[in-house]
């Protein structure tokens, strides 16, 4: 077995299986990124000065959701601050009382009193600090959630053209690794609160026993806390080092394990590869921790020197206020426990107030993107459509996506009417899918106009049109739509999400969708988990979500609706009957946009528009782009039919499949 060479064990290397097998560091291509280090680049001094601030951003949103809660917390706080000076102060009396002259019977007697405050103090400390746990248990959660909550609520408001650029989309993506970070945040505060509390309490009893006291404190503590910063950086420094390290081992051991690559493990010996990369690797994680471990003793051998050596000379100048007189017995005793509480408090003070700058990055992303999203949120009124809709005019609209070179729609003119079918056919990149998300409100155009029509004539243009009234109007089938990792149910019912589930008509669309039969046969019905890996889960082929999102869609039951290759992954029947449900739609009065690469369905559409570069090319109907001569959807069309050996003779003039609808012809 190979051993670790000097190279890879020195601190933060690659080792040679991760650059066999990553080519180098596993690192993610994410915003949080960035973060990696700030410790390492603020002193303790500094992090210490932003205090206020980590603590105020996080009290702000406790104060909002539960006030009542957070001045339970804050009273707490204070009144075990209160509490662990009158302790100290009854410790002091104590002995006091029981380093007096005179017998043991009468100096026991006359320290009851005090042992009673001390018991009565110790008493109300417990009642605080369960009184505390409380109320930071009801408070926490309450904070995680209005912090999550606005910052979703505003990220699903984002313009969809905002969220596409990647330097807006990188914010917003950065956002959701601070949500949890307010619940931490607020434990962490609490934390830091009581263990300052107690210090200052302490510190403030020491002084009002004798002034060298304060000082002596410092002397003993002053080491161990650096010993404790020391440490912390450097467990801290090793962990950014080696984070890439540990997930390139979690990244290789997770393949071991997934049934999509158990064939290559086995009969590859992909397996005994990925086996040997994981004990190189962890050979070398071994080798940091033995250097963490020498350094640690290191570091607590010199801070324990300094700390030993700061308590002689304390305990000395002790001694020596003790033996002149200048300082009762029972106040040396004090100072004694006062001492070793503070210096055990200290190290958890450094712990937690790393721990709670880190936690404040992460939350300043999730505001920074909140209020990111709020600039670009899509407006959340406007002028109301016409009741009921019955057209959509695009009038000389072009798009240029941000950053693109060229525009992706050039003076696009089209109109899209109920009661008929409108395809969109072109190439790949020719401009389709974004005509599709303009007519569905999620892009504005650069230039031009689109605009909702009335049965009268009146007309809003989207840019001042109610967004979530046009949302409203619509249903979109796209090709990559959402396979959400829910029920069957939920999976149709979601075309209508803001309302309650109607189980009558999920069931109606599943019927339409003809997929009905295939989820009542599943092991749970409609309460089968469409995803392989929980309970209930089951795996749907590429066919059968097709026809679950079909009947999402058709569940939804909007005026206008936009299918983008509806049939792609549909065997030759399904397709048929697919394509005719679309046609008996745009009969019952809905309007019918589809994007297809199939010609052959788009011979029953009542109008077609082929979209070449972002251009309108030509429109008609199939029988009228058929007979134009050297035309680019005939030769789209001869093309797919010659797969078949069902090209029509050249020349030929097909006539138009649905009467009635060169009234609907349109003119560029």
């Amino acid at each position: 077995m190979a051993t670790v060479s000097a190279r890879e064990q020195k601190h933060g290397g690659v080792s040679r299986a991760e650059q066999e097998l990553y080519g180098g560091r596993l690192r993610w291509d994410q915003n949080f990124v960035r973060h990696e280090g700030a410790l390492t680049r603020l002193g303790f001094g500094q992090m210490a000065a932003a205090l206020p601030q980590m603590a105020g951003m996080v009290l702000r949103t406790g104060w909002e959701v539960d006030r009542r809660a957070l001045a339970g917390v804050v009273a707490a706080q204070a009144g075990q601050g209160v509490t662990a000076a009158w302790g100290l102060v009854a410790v002091n009396s104590v002995l006091t009382q029981l380093f007096a002259e005179g017998p043991t019977a009468d100096k026991l007697r006359e320290s009851l009193p005090s042992l009673v405050v001390l018991a009565v103090v110790s008493v109300a400390a417990a009642l605080l600090a369960a009184w505390s746990t409380a109320m930071s248990g009801r408070l926490e959660p309450q904070v995680e959630r209005a912090v999550s909550a606005r910052y979703y609520e505003a990220v699903t408001r984002v313009e969809v053209e905002a969220a596409e650029q990647p330097e807006v989309q990188r914010v917003l993506e950065a956002g959701k690794f601070g949500t949890d970070s307010a619940r931490a945040m607020l434990r962490l505060t609490v934390g830091v609160g009581n263990v300052l509390v107690g210090m200052v309490a302490a510190a403030a009893v020491l002084v009002a026993l004798h002034w060298a006291l304060l000082p002596m404190l410092l002397a003993i503590a002053l080491p161990k806390g650096w010993g404790a910063v020391r440490s912390a950086r450097r467990d801290y420094t090793s962990r950014l080092n080696w984070v890439d390290h540990r997930r390139a081992i979690a990244s290789l051991l997770a393949y071991l394990t997934r049934p999509h690559a158990a064939g290559e493990i086995r009969v590859h010996a992909a397996g005994r590869k990925l086996l040997a990369g994981y004990e190189e690797m962890s050979r070398q994680t071994e080798a940091e921790q033995r250097r963490l471990a020498r350094a640690q003793a290191q570091t607590d051998l010199v801070a324990g020197g300094f700390s030993g050596l700061a308590s002689l000379a304390g305990y000395g100048l002790l001694w020596w206020l003790l033996s002149s007189g200048g300082l009762p017995l029972a106040v040396g005793g004090t100072a004694v426990i006062a001492i070793r509480t503070c210096t055990a408090r200290l190290t958890s003070l450094v712990q937690q107030v790393n721990r709670l700058y880190e936690e404040m990055l992460f939350l300043s992303d999730t505001r920074n993107a909140t209020e990111v999203a709020g600039k670009h949120a899509i407006p959340s009124t406007g002028t109301p459509l016409p009741a009921p809709v019955s057209a959509v005019h695009v009038k000389n609209v072009s798009f240029v996506y941000p950053g693109a070179a060229s525009p992706s729609l050039k003076g696009v003119n089209m109109s899209v009417r109920r009661g008929q079918v409108t395809a969109l056919v072109g190439a790949n990149g020719s401009g389709k899918t974004t005509l599709t998300r303009i007519l569905a409100g999620l892009l504005l155009p650069s230039e031009g106009d689109v605009w909702w029509a009335g049965e009268s004539g009146e007309q809003v243009d989207l840019r001042e049109a109610d967004r979530t009234q046009v949302f409203a109007q619509v249903a979109m089938l796209a090709q990559d739509f959402p396979h959400w990792e829910m029920t069957a149910a939920t999976n149709v019912a979601i075309g209508i999400g803001d309302r309650p589930r109607d189980m009558d008509r999920v069931e109606k669309a599943a019927r339409a969708a003809d997929v009905q039969d295939l989820v009542e046969d599943l092991p749970h019905g409609w309460d089968s988990i469409v995803f392989k890996g929980y309970e209930r889960g089951v795996q749907l082929s590429g066919g059968q979500w097709q026809k679950l999102g079909t009947a999402r869609t058709l569940y939804r039951s909007a005026p206008f609706l936009l299918v983008d290759e509806p049939t792609s992954a549909l065997d030759p029947h399904a397709e048929i009957a697919a394509f005719q449900r679309l046609w008996s739609l745009a009969e019952d009065g809905h309007a019918v946009v589809l994007v297809t690469h199939r010609l052959a369905a788009t011979a029953k559409a009542d109008h077609i528009y082929v979209l070449d570069h972002g251009v309108v090319a030509e429109q008609g109907t199939h029988g009228e782009l058929m007979n134009t001569s050297g035309g680019l959807y005939r030769q789209m069309y001869e093309a797919q039919a010659a797969q078949h050996g069902l090209n029509p003779p050249t020349g030929s003039r097909i006539p138009t499949p649905r009467s009635g609808t060169d009234q609907h012809k349109e003119t560029q």
